[in-house]
C-alpha cells in the first residue's frame, strides 16, 4: 500500500485536539459498567539486570481471557470462519474516531490501565507493513497522550489478532522516576546519523530519534516517521517490499514514544513458555504464575529477550 504525504490531505482527522484523555476517562467508566472492559488483575515485582529494573507482572486470573479465546476457536470450528473482534467491534469498547481509516478502542482484557488499541476500520492483515496512515494515527495518539505506542508484527512477535492494530499505553509505566524500565539503556544509545543502537541490548535492533514537536502535526510527522521506519527495517535486515500485498518479510516488534522509535526482529514468540511481545522489549514482562517467575529470574530478562529476538 504505497501512499504519498499528499494523500493524507485527501482525508480528515476526526478527533478534536485536546479531547482524548477526558474521553478515555469517561468512556472507561462506561466500558466497565457495561461489563465490556475486563481488566486482568496482576501482582508486580521488579527484576533488575544491568541497570534496567524490569517490571514483571504475574497474572492473577486468566480465566476470562482463556474462555473468550476458546469461544472464538469454537465459533471458527463451527462456521469455518475466524472471529474478528474488531469487525464489528464492541460499541462499549469504542473510545474515539481518529480518521476515516483508524479509531481508538479499549483493550478488552487489559493489564495496564487506559490501554488503547489503534485499529484500522477496514480489515488489514497484522502481518503487513505499517503505512503512512498507521503512523498518522500513531501520532494522533502521542499528541494527546504521552505514551508508548507498540506494534506486534506477526504471531512470532506476540500478535494474537489478525486484524491490524497498534497499541498505546500511557506513561509512566512504572511508579518511579522513569517513564519506561528501559529508559536508562535508551539514554546510552549511540547514533550514526539518524539511526543507532543501544549497547546494553544483546539482540539485533535499531533505534531512531524522533522529534517531540512532530506531535503538533500528526500528518506531517507520519511522512517523517514512515521514512525512518523503512530505514530501521533495512538496518535490522528486514527487506521492505510494498509488493505481495504489502506483506512483511519477517516478524518484528516496534516501539515508539515522542522521542524515539525502536525495531526488534523476532525469531520466536516465547522462551521456556514465557510469551514475549513488544512490551517485553520496553522492560515490562508478563508471567502466568510463580513458576514462570522463578524461571524468568533463573534465565534473566535480557537473556530471554535475546532468545526470542535475533543474535
Amino acid at each position: 500500500m504505497n501512499e504519498s504525504p499528499s494523500s493524507l490531505a485527501e482525508h480528515q482527522l476526526l478527533l478534536e485536539p485536546g479531547t482524548l484523555w477526558e474521553t478515555v476517562l469517561d468512556r472507561r467508566n462506561w466500558a466497565i459498567a457495561s461489563g465490556a472492559l475486563q481488566s486482568i488483575p496482576t501482582d508486580c515485582e521488579f527484576v533488575e539486570q544491568d541497570g534496567i529494573r524490569f517490571l514483571v507482572r504475574i497474572l492473577a486470573n486468566l480465566d476470562r481471557k482463556q474462555k473468550a479465546k476458546k469461544q472464538q476457536e469454537k465459533v471458527k470450528e463451527t462456521s469455518g470462519k475466524e472471529v474478528n473482534p474488531f469487525l464489528p467491534y464492541d460499541e462499549n469498547l469504542f473510545v474515539a474516531d481518529i480518521s476515516d481509516t483508524h479509531l481508538f478502542l479499549f483493550n478488552k482484557f487489559n493489564v495496564v490501565d487506559h490501554h488503547l488499541l489503534i485499529v484500522t476500520r477496514a480489515f488489514e492483515e497484522q502481518e503487513t507493513w505499517l503505512t503512512l496512515r498507521d503512523f498518522e494515527a500513531m501520532w494522533v495518539g502521542l499528541a494527546e497522550i504521552e505514551g508508548l505506542v507498540f506494534y506486534n508484527g506477526g504471531s512470532a512477535a506476540g500478535a494474537s489478532q489478525r486484524h491490524k492494530h497498534l497499541q498505546l499505553v500511557p506513561l509512566p509505566m512504572v511508579p518511579d522516576a522513569v517513564n519506561l524500565p528501559i529508559d536508562p539503556a535508551i539514554a546510552d544509545a549511540r547514533f550514526r546519523g539518524t539511526l543507532g543502537t543501544v549497547p546494553g541490548f544483546p539482540f539485533v535492533h535499531a533505534i531512531a530519534q524522533l522529534d517531540p514537536n512532530w506531535a503538533r502535526s500528526p500528518s506531517e510527522a507520519a511522512a517523517e516517521t514512515l521514512a525512518l521506519y523503512r530505514s530501521l527495517l533495512d538496518a535490522v535486515g528486514l527487506q521492505y517490499d510494498a509488493n505481495n500485498g504489502n506483506r512483511q518479510t519477517g516478524a518484528y516488534n516496534l516501539l515508539a514514544t515522542r522521542q524515539w522509535m525502536l525495531i526488534v526482529p523476532r525469531s520466536q514468540e516465547s522462551f521456556e513458555a514465557i510469551s514475549i511481545n513488544s512490551l517485553g522489549f520496553a522492560g515490562a514482562l508478563l508471567v502466568r504464575d510463580s513458576q514462570q517467575m522463578e524461571r524468568l529470574k533463573t534465565y534473566r530478562p535480557l537473556q530471554i529477550l535475546q532468545h526470542v529476538g535475533c543474535h
